[in-house]
Order: structure tokens, then sequence, then C-alpha cells
């Protein structure tokens, strides 16, 4: 019974220590946030990248962010291709979302973490 009993608290830690990281992670984002993200794009969420792109005007095409999951990070290392073929998206928003957002994104990230 002893060791049902120790076995029980372990599994229950972890699951609470992976919600400690999505909690801290927000508590994070909260302290100093940009338009409701996180001001260095690497930390954005999926969700802080999806509606970025709203906001950006890009409301239909944000929602391929979403469904090939693409974080901060994975944002920050999309080449020019990926954008556009990649995301399944209609050639002149794509060619927008990457030469006006993406590229200035990514230059912006390299100037600050270089600095």
């Amino acid at each position: 019974v002893r060791v049902a009993e120790v076995k029980e608290p372990c599994s229950l830690p972890m699951l609470s220590v992976d919600m400690e990281n999505k909690e801290n992670g927000s508590v994070g984002v909260k302290n100093s946030m940009e338009n409701g993200r996180p001001p260095d794009p690497a930390d954005w969420a999926v969700m802080d990248v999806v509606n970025y792109f709203r906001t950006a005007g890009f409301e239909e095409q944000a929602s391929a962010f979403q469904e090939q999951e693409i974080d901060g990070k994975s944002l920050l290392l999309m080449t020019r291709n990926d954008v556009l073929t990649g995301l399944q998206l209609k050639l002149g928003p794509a060619l927008k979302i990457y030469e006006y957002h993406v590229k200035p994104l990514q230059t912006k990230h390299l100037k600050n973490s270089s600095s």
C-alpha cells in the first residue's frame, strides 16, 4: 500500500510541473507585453503569432500559422520558401507576410540578440 501511495504523488508533481511551466511562461509574458505579446518574437507562443498576423490584417492567413503550429522560434527560422509554399497561402498575401513581417522580425531579432 505504501508503494502505491508513493507512486501517486510522484505522478502528480510531474503534471503540476508542466502546468507551472505554462503558467510561468504566461506570468513572465504579462510583465512585459507589447500589444498583448512578449516583445521578443522568440518568446511568442503559437497564438501570439496567430494574433500578430490577425492584427496585421491577415485574418484569413493567420489560421495557417496555427494549423502548422508556428510559434515565435519557428517564425524566426522560416525561410522565404517556407512562407510562400509551406503554409499553402495565396502568393500575394504570402509575399507580403514574408517581406513586411517575417523578414523584418528576423532582422530585428538578430540585431537585438547580437547587441
